[in-house]
């Protein structure tokens, strides 16, 4: 265990503080704190541009990379009879020649959303809407930008943008039993897959998946009036929202492959069915791509498709112990010949070439122990794959590699950097920050590294909030079970180490997240220790950046060994001379408000208080595809899920507790709560709770995040300052 001194330079920096009172919460809960960003950026085809839109999202340029001279693409208010406020987003087609565009998004779950589309041509300059009614889903350009597939009321329809006519290629959609091409609940959530449209490069074939939830049992979410947003219709009795969704170890939807044949509109639907589907895509072959996963999701295979006679060709394979990490894998990328997929085979994730014309590995393209977090793509003039990686558990760089296993740096900073690169990858736009730099973004010149200008240093920015009173994050590292953990500590710039300070220990903790990483990061913990606390926060096992024996010793297991880092973290914190062993709190929202309960559940544990927000309280309750990943299902592991569950530690419990959650979190239901609650209840205990009426999982909207804030600090104050 390594402790954390404090001496005369931290005492010396305090002395030039301003006054703290010149901050108000809502400057790091809300948008404030932010460094300012560069707005959206889609490469140009050419490799020598990149469209942006602009900050009021009206107007799209076509800016040169090197240069930095721009040429009008879309000006909104140029065209006739369009009252647009703003666009939401933007796609080009291939060729460029059409932009599709969207606006007045409404949201059907957390990221999914229906929106008014249209459509720009750009040798004409003229408008179009795609329907009259408006209110699709998904609508997705063919790459020659003459069709556009499209769903509505769980169909999907295709329109020819030369004539105008419109097809509807399924008839057989239905809500609550069956969806095309967008995404089941779960899928969206847990795979992170919003739109499963896929056009063949040739633009002669769609396909998309179809999900049949008929047999997936229903859940009900009770509906207020409500008071910013209200719902007329419920102002004297509730309504309800009702949607599929999933528990762990019941049935999940079925899912099928399915092609349409542009020029005549025939569909076919692939015969064998796969527990999950969680990508889809065409090589530029225009074989289609199926990547399956087991339910137990330790198995994936990739099969190439003939999408018309439905002939699969297995050219993937790859098994775990535990699970397959499935984000990490849908950053496969397809050429006419090979596909490059991560895979954690070796204990870390690494790089591998495989041939689209066998299941045998062509190169294994990374090695070593600093795991791949990310993978840019292939560069075939140069013959060079672009993927970031970790140097160290805490900061991400980015390289490439060659067919040799040449590897060479492009961003290396100590910090966290990232690219953005063109689409010939002569230039790359490069994101950086650190725990002690706010974000930049720079456009580099890819083969010698040179900066050709500059698009946000934030330096402004960094003026306010460094060159002041605002405490910095200082990374340190405690011991657990025989682990090395790694943390940060964000004190009061006006830290004095002769003082005892009550500590807020910050954590999420879930499988695969990273909450230590240096990054710039500027919120509702700086404000805190402006009021006096010390902010303390400690990726436990379980949590990414390590290898994948690191993340995956919580298998089955969930919340055992992080509740033991957690406290050991905690009572590393205790043994600093500047902390007030006896005021220790713990917090987190989602897989931190989980455990925060089991944390205070633990015999002799060291919190004194604690805040759980929208918290799994039985890993029973939650969905298939993430409770079963790291749990099985109930039927398979059930003392795993009794040992996992809150709910079953609830007479352990000790400490001040304040639990909120939203009444509508279509994500982590409020039966999680509401049952922990009533445990308490019969256990004649007493806690606080905070209800977000009509919110979801993320409780934002109608001005809540900040009093949210503000409350869970009142709490600490008065838990922790007695």
């Amino acid at each position: 265990m390594r402790i954390l001194t404090r001496g005369a330079a931290v005492v010396a920096i305090a002395a030039f503080a301003l006054n703290v009172g010149a901050w108000e919460i809502g400057d790091f809960v809300l948008s404030q704190a932010r460094p300012a960003g560069i707005g959206a950026v889609q490469p140009a085809a050419d490799g020598e541009h990149y469209y942006q839109i602009s900050d009021n999202g009206l107007d799209i340029d076509l800016v040169n990379y090197k240069s930095a001279s721009s040429k009008e693409v879309l000006r909104t208010g140029n065209l006739a009879d369009c009252h647009v406020d703003s666009w939401d987003g933007y796609e080009m087609c291939k060729d460029e020649s059409r932009i599709l565009l969207w606006t007045a998004s409404e949201p059907v779950y957390r990221y999914s959303f229906k929106a008014h589309y249209y459509v720009l041509d750009r040798a004409t300059n003229q408008l179009s809407k795609l329907t009259e009614t408006g209110g699709e889903e998904i609508a997705t350009m063919s790459p020659d930008g003459t069709r556009v597939a499209y769903v509505m009321d769980n169909n999907v329809y295709v329109k020819n943008l030369t004539d105008g006519s419109i097809i509807q290629v399924t008839r057989d959609g239905k809500k609550n039993e069956v969806i095309n091409a967008v995404p089941d609940w779960v899928y969206q959530e847990e795979f992170g897959m919003l739109n499963s449209f896929a056009w063949s490069p040739d633009g002669r074939t769609l396909a998309f998946l179809r999900w049949d939830e008929s047999e997936v049992p229903m859940y009900s979410m009770t509906m207020y009036e409500g008071d910013c947003k209200p719902n007329s219709e419920y102002a004297l009795y509730p309504g309800s929202y009702d949607y599929k969704y999933p528990v762990a170890g019941e049935k999940n939807s079925v899912i099928n492959v399915v092609t349409c044949d542009i020029a005549t509109g025939a569909t076919r639907m692939l015969e064998e069915q796969f527990d999950y589907i969680p990508h889809l895509a065409f090589a530029r072959n225009d074989a289609l791509m199926v990547m399956t996963l087991n339910r137990t999701q330790n198995e994936l295979n990739i099969y190439k498709m003939n999408p018309v006679d439905g002939t699969l060709k297995n050219v993937y394979y790859d098994s775990s112990s535990t699970w397959i990490d499935s984000e990490l894998a849908r950053s496969v990328t397809y050429t006419d010949k090979f596909l490059v997929i991560p895979s954690e085979r070796s204990g870390y994730a690494q790089l591998y070439q495989y041939s689209l014309d066998s299941n045998e590995l062509s190169y294994q393209l990374t090695f070593g122990t600093e795991p791949v977090t990310a993978y840019y793509g292939y560069d075939s003039k140069h013959d060079k794959y672009y993927y970031q990686c970790t140097d160290g558990p805490l900061n991400r760089v980015v390289r490439c590699v060659d067919s040799n296993r040449n590897t060479n740096d492009i961003a290396v900073r100590k910090g966290t950097n990232r690219a953005a690169f063109s689409s010939d990858f002569s230039y790359y736009i490069h994101t950086f920050s650190s725990a002690t730099v706010p974000t930049q973004y720079r456009i580099v010149r890819t083969k010698d590294g040179k900066v050709q200008r500059t698009l946000e240093m934030n330096e402004e920015y960094a003026s306010r909030y460094i060159v002041s009173e605002v405490p910095q994050r200082e990374f340190v590292t405690c011991e657990s079970d025989g682990y090395e953990l790694n943390g940060y500590i964000i004190s009061p710039a006006d830290f004095d180490p002769t003082k005892r300070y009550p500590v807020i220990m910050s954590q999420y903790s879930g499988p695969g997240s990273q909450q230590v990483l240096n990054s710039w990061k500027i919120d509702w913990e700086t404000y805190f220790a402006m009021q006096g606390f010390i902010v303390a926060c400690f990726d436990g096992r379980g949590t990414g950046g390590r290898g994948k024996e690191f993340e995956s010793v919580t298998y089955q297991n969930l919340g055992y060994y992080e509740t033991i880092d957690q406290i050991a973290a905690a009572r590393y914190m205790a043994s600093q001379p500047w902390v007030d062993a006896d005021h220790i709190g713990i917090w987190g929202w989602s897989y931190g408000g989980y455990m925060t309960l089991m944390a205070m559940s633990a015999p002799d544990h060291p919190f004194a208080a604690g805040v759980s927000i929208a918290p799994v309280t039985d890993w029973r309750f939650y969905d298939t595809i993430y409770a079963e990943r790291f749990m099985r299902t109930p039927q398979e592991n059930p003392e795993g899920y009794k040992n996992s569950a809150p709910l079953n530690r609830v007479e352990d419990l000790k400490g001040d507790l304040l639990i909120m959650f939203g009444s509508a979190d279509d994500n982590v239901h409020i039966i999680n709560s509401m049952q922990y609650i009533a445990k308490l209840h019969g256990q004649k205990s007493q806690f606080e709770m905070m209800v977000y009426p009509n919110m979801n999982h993320s409780i934002n909207g109608c001005g809540v995040r900040e009093p949210l804030y503000q409350r869970v600090l009142d709490f600490f104050t008065s838990s922790l300052k007695k």
